[in-house]
């Protein structure tokens, strides 16, 4: 297992009284051993203890022969996977369980144990990954790249008049070739006013003179996301859709040039909702102002009003306004950006001033 990560999870443990752990969760168990085993229906767990009794219970149908610097338990499909689980934990102590692992396991596990002394133990490896170490820095940098060089190709595909689906999929040719393993999320392509939906999901449409175009895309390179937004328009830009887009780039500058250790997410947030509140588009800013990303792309923690937090070096986190009026113009722009130890580095590098597809 990778020792610096899980002796942060143990550390954790003590400091929450948890003495035991189990974690059912493929990007945590990645976290700690660097192995992704992805169990569909069946069961999968890593068990920690803090006295350095640690197990992999895995099912024979994955053959994971390497070493993971954990000893495994196996059992198959004729077995009670949770009875020999409970074979092994403390039945007197508090067990930490995370909030992934199904109901099925955990109710059968609850009347094995006999007690209801389980908690959820998520927040323990959920904070450890908020911080991102030295190699997980430099993979999201990579990651990031790629989607700095995946936004100016897909880019050049607007003019050729495809649908927002077939954008979607020319972006997946294109991370293919760049070298990723595909999408962090399904992009998000928004012709004119689709884009006054955050979410909205690609259609048939058409780009028409005088759209915004929303591209919201990320992709994964090396197990780690990227996310990144972009908003350009065709042929031209009526005068409204022009001050909508300058607003959010102001409030995306005004966010990040406030980020440093020691600042409260709150505080982050509120820098870009008080300037677009300010320019008069307050009401069409409808969500959090960003969010954590690593090996997820919403990973534990988040830019928002309720997040009082402070940031902290090693954290990466989107800012990502947006201002979206219904029936006529969407826009948002997004970047991801690491903490220091005195600012933030901004890991995308492509352009966010307005663009003019011609």
């Amino acid at each position: 297992m990778k020792q610096n990560r899980l002796n942060k999870v143990i550390e954790g443990m003590n400091d929450r009284k948890i003495t035991q752990l189990l974690i059912s969760d493929p990007a945590a168990i990645f976290y700690l051993t660097g192995k992704w085993i992805h169990p569909g229906e069946r069961l999968l767990a890593l068990y920690l203890n803090i006295n350095g009794d640690h197990r992999l219970f895995i099912n024979k149908l994955f053959p994971v022969q390497e070493d993971l610097g954990v000893e495994k338990v196996w059992f198959d499909d004729n077995n009670d996977a949770v009875e020999i689980i409970n074979n092994y934990i403390d039945k007197d102590k508090t067990l930490g369980v995370d909030k992934n692992w199904p109901a099925r396991f955990l109710l059968r596990l609850m009347e094995l144990k006999g007690d209801s002394n389980i908690v959820n133990g998520s927040i323990i490896i959920d904070t450890c990954r908020m911080f991102k170490d030295d190699e997980e820095r430099d993979l999201m940098r990579a990651s990031s790249k790629i989607n700095d060089m995946a936004m100016k190709k897909i880019q050049t595909y607007i003019k050729d008049g495809l649908s927002e689906k077939q954008m979607a999929s020319k972006l997946l040719e294109i991370y293919e070739n760049l070298g990723a393993e595909g999408f962090s999320f399904d992009p998000i392509i928004a012709y004119g006013a689709n884009g006054a939906d955050p979410h909205h999901g690609n259609d048939n449409s058409m780009v028409k003179e005088g759209d915004s175009i929303i591209i919201d895309m990320g992709c994964v390179k090396d197990s780690y996301c990227s996310d990144m937004t972009r908003t350009v328009f065709y042929k031209n830009v009526p005068p409204k859709s022009k001050e909508v887009f300058e607003t959010v780039l102001e409030a995306n500058k005004k966010a990040i040039s406030i980020i440093k250790p020691g600042v409260r997410f709150c505080d982050i947030d509120k820098a870009a909702r008080d300037y677009i509140d300010s320019k008069g588009y307050g009401k069409y800013f409808t969500h959090r102002t960003g969010h954590s990303i690593g090996l997820e792309v919403h990973d534990l923690g988040d830019v928002s009003s309720v997040n009082t937090d402070a940031v902290q070096p090693g954290m990466i986190f989107s800012i990502e306004p947006g201002i979206y009026i219904p029936g006529e113009v969407g826009v948002r722009i997004e970047d991801l950006v690491l903490v220091t130890k005195d600012g933030c580095e901004i890991l995308n590098e492509f352009n966010k001033e307005l663009v003019v597809i011609e």
